[in-house]
């Protein structure tokens, strides 16, 4: 599957759109995760665990996205994006979306 974040994709003939695809994730960290997260924000520098999470959370809502596109018989995403936003306190939401297209 070809995902690109442009309209187009290079040296490539858009002959068919498949529509709108998307793929969601909604994510969380086990508690003691969240605790030694927390405790990092005292001394300051990269947290982790939050960073593991959002690359999971990442992973599986393209992922989804893909099976999709595959579903409706594209073979490359067009004009993908990624949007995040806080359910609650520590859980995060991923949606990965774009145009389904067949390519030749």
């Amino acid at each position: 599957m070809i995902i690109v974040t442009t309209n187009t994709v290079p040296g490539k003939e858009i002959k068919d759109l498949k529509g709108l695809v998307k793929g969601n994730c909604v994510q969380s960290k086990h508690i003691g995760k969240d605790i030694l997260a927390g405790l990092r924000t005292i001394v300051g520098g990269e947290i982790n665990e939050y960073t593991e999470m959002m690359k999971e959370a990442r992973q599986k809502a393209i992922g989804r996205m893909v099976e999709e596109a595959k579903e409706r018989g594209a073979n490359a995403i067009v004009a993908m994006r990624l949007e995040t936003s806080a359910i609650m306190q520590n859980t995060c939401e991923i949606i990965a979306y774009g145009t389904a297209v067949h390519v030749e």
